[in-house]
């Protein structure tokens, strides 16, 4: 992503983060509204559980917040479900990207996020400032939360920046985290994975580096001279198995201006691939960021958010479904 297209996600976190943090220390909450069409809502990278205690659909993304629905097509919320301590390196009122919710069989939920503490400057790489931000995994006993943070102080390197954190348990048995390393600082962007304390209370090791955005063959943009080159953004990763057992991994990038989503897959079936990047994006330009989950009557879902500005030159960002196929050696997305 170039700094341009930072902006355009940063804007809109901060468009709804300006509000939750500007307020909150007075005691504010956002309006619960009911009866709310999917694409009424106005969310960056939505990821929904289906969670088959309650019979309902939770969604989250970025800015922290959740709706909930049975049917996906009407939504309740936004609630506020996150609580944090003022003496974290998050701080109190943290900005929050691309939450996402996961079960690992515990009877617990955990929230996957992105936290940016925006008093703390780790690094000036190039001119940009770059705050304290990183993959932190929150915990709570039901899906509406409180979710807290529960294990270690951190769980990723205070001196990079990195973000979209989510869950895969690999052949081994063991957890692990992928996420992404922020392209600002490294200037190619890459994803990578940790292994995970067995109760997700931390990370244990280093991370890996599995693939980086200069392996895409889809993505591109204009480097300073004017030249067509690979992209420098990897973003929002998520982790899958085709009907015949083949792990995948979608991830975003850009095409130009346009917001584009890729596959990959590896070639032994483990986090550790090799990862070959299909030559083609999945999904429509400006649709990215997604995940999967499935249906209570079983179908499989991708959720995106679509990408695009409105007649003021503000950028919109709209949850979306594709029905995806996963029956075969591929994902495909149903039009």
């Amino acid at each position: 992503m170039g700094f341009i297209a930072r902006f355009y996600k940063t804007f809109s976190v901060v468009c709804l983060m300006g509000c939750v943090q500007g307020t909150a220390a007075q005691g504010w909450m956002p309006k619960v509204e009911h009866d709310i069409p999917l694409d009424s809502i106005r969310l960056s990278d939505p990821a929904v559980l289906a969670d088959q205690k309650t019979g309902l659909y939770y969604m989250t993304g970025t800015g922290g917040m959740m709706w909930r629905s049975s049917d996906l097509k009407r939504w309740e919320g936004p609630f506020v479900v996150t609580t944090f301590e003022a003496d974290s390196w998050m701080g109190p009122h943290p900005m929050i990207w691309a939450a996402e919710l996961h079960q690992t069989g515990d009877g617990k939920y955990y929230y996957f996020a992105t936290f940016t503490n925006r008093e703390v400057k780790i690094d000036t790489v190039r001119g940009n400032v770059i705050e304290r931000r990183a993959c932190q995994v929150l915990r709570a006993d039901e899906p509406m939360g409180p979710y807290r943070a529960f294990g270690d102080a951190t769980y990723l390197s205070a001196g990079r920046p990195t973000l979209d954190g989510t869950f895969w348990r690999d052949t081994d048995g063991k957890p692990y985290m992928v996420f992404c390393g922020e392209w600002l600082q490294n200037w190619n962007g890459t994803i990578e994975k940790i292994e995970l304390k067995p109760d997700l209370s931390g990370t244990v090791g280093e991370p890996k580096v599995l693939f980086r955005a200069s392996d895409s063959p889809w993505s591109r943009e204009k480097d300073e001279n004017g030249q067509v080159t690979w992209n420098k953004v990897t973003d929002g990763p998520w982790l899958f198995r085709t009907g015949s057992g083949r792990l995948g991994m979608l991830w975003t990038s850009w095409v130009f201006g346009d917001y584009t989503q890729g596959v990959a897959y590896s070639q032994s079936g483990t986090l550790d691939g090799p990862w070959i990047q299909e030559p083609e994006p999945v999904t429509p330009p400006n649709y990215g960021h997604s995940m999967l989950f499935q249906r209570f009557d079983g179908q499989w879902m991708m959720s995106v958010h679509s990408h695009s500005q409105d007649a003021y030159g503000r950028t919109v960002r709209i949850p979306h479904f594709f029905e995806v196929d996963l029956t075969g050696d591929r994902l495909v997305v149903r039009p």
